[in-house]
């Protein structure tokens, strides 16, 4: 059995050290726990241990396992939204980190008005332009920005992004930074709806490198709550 305590307590200490080589506070950093194909005890351990934050991948698998647990925490969908699942996420997710298009702002904005909330979403960056990933390319990101100013119920609260995988970290580093520099030259632009506090970046593999280059939220997965079952 995978020690999920033990594991939240590593990662925290690396999160804190991280934050401090960058003189940051390690209050400023949160931990997501990245939760795609782990199992509902797994979660409850890591919830028991100190998660406040779980992402889901798909929605279906969300939902599933939200019926089982009660904890209050907040879900995030960290996997990619397609616009004919918007109503179930958002009955489902508190945040949808994976908003890369006006067409899927325009769905969530029409549910937000049908529930009477305003629905908090990130913006996710395809950093480096691969064709594997999802995420808006970065030469249509201020069109994007601009555009969300138009929707009276949707709230854009940072920028995700999921990098290139290096086996050596520090070569990850040039594109958090990038997502950096995108949030602060977007924030300058005053964009109604649209304020980035948030930089959701970095995963098991290179979290300490995001973290010093400014990430407020670190997705963890297999380093926190073991090998997945499927």
């Amino acid at each position: 059995m995978v020690d999920v305590a033990e594991n939240y307590r590593r990662i925290m200490d690396r999160i804190s050290e991280a934050a401090i080589k960058s003189k940051r506070s390690p209050e400023a950093v949160r931990l997501l726990a990245a939760a795609k194909a782990q199992s509902v005890e797994v979660i409850r351990m890591g919830i028991a241990a100190g998660v406040s934050l779980i992402g889901e991948n798909y929605v279906q698998e969300a939902q599933r396992k939200k019926n089982e647990i009660s904890d209050v925490v907040e879900w995030h969908m960290i996997g990619h939204l397609q616009r004919n699942k918007t109503r179930a996420a958002v009955e489902l997710f508190d945040l949808i980190e994976t908003l890369d298009s006006l067409a899927l702002a325009r769905e969530l904005d029409r549910e937000g008005r049908r529930r009477g909330r305003i629905i908090r979403a990130f913006v996710e960056v395809n950093v480096a332009g691969e064709d594997s990933k999802s995420g808006v390319a970065k030469d249509r990101l201020e069109e994007l920005i601009r555009g969300l100013g138009e929707f009276s119920h949707l709230k854009i609260e940072g920028l995700m992004t999921v990098p290139p995988f290096r086996e050596n970290a520090e070569e990850i580093r040039p594109y958090f930074k990038e997502l950096r520099g995108l949030q602060y030259s977007l924030n300058a632009l005053s964009v109604a709806n649209v304020d980035l506090k948030e930089l959701s970046m970095g995963m098991t593999h290179d979290y300490r490198v995001a973290i010093e280059e400014g990430a407020t939220i670190v997705r963890i997965g297999t380093a926190l709550l073991g090998p997945r079952k499927g």
